[in-house]
């Protein structure tokens, strides 16, 4: 069996310790192995991690311009949760941790349920919940209208 894919999403921060702070509010965990006054390395779990970048850090690796994530949006990260509360206490904690709550519009679907936050640095972050066997329900109830 193939081992899982894993994911490194790389973001430039203001505030490294605020900004890692935060990530450990909610609930993520630092790899000091991977971390020092530049970086700290946050694991969301086995698969994903986010490395938080100074501005300095972050320029190592592209020659483009930081976009400004409090009035421009450079990408759109969505994170699965196992059920509707676990949706609800996630961005609850962001909230308390100094991010902003459902930046985006929240998703209410029955089978599909998301809301949104925002870092302090202002990456959303959304998080998601679905019903499968619902889902392909409702698809395949549509396929055949």
């Amino acid at each position: 069996m193939a081992k899982p894919t894993m994911i490194f999403v790389n973001l430039p921060v203001s505030n490294l310790a605020h900004a890692t702070a935060f990530y450990e509010a909610i609930g993520a965990t630092k790899n000091a192995q991977f971390s020092d006054h530049t970086a700290s390395c946050m694991v969301i779990s086995d698969t994903i991690h986010v490395m938080l970048l100074t501005h300095d850090k972050f320029r190592e690796f592209t020659p483009k311009k930081i976009a400004d994530t409090k009035t421009t949006s450079e990408v759109l990260i969505c994170l699965s949760a196992d059920s509707r509360d676990a949706v609800d206490g996630y961005v609850t904690k962001a909230k308390g941790a100094g991010g902003s709550a459902d930046p985006s519009p929240q998703q209410d679907y029955g089978f599909m349920y998301g809301r949104s936050f925002e870092d302090p640095d202002g990456h959303i972050w959304e998080v998601m919940w679905m019903d499968v066997e619902a889902a392909m329900k409702a698809q395949s109830a549509a396929a055949t209208a």
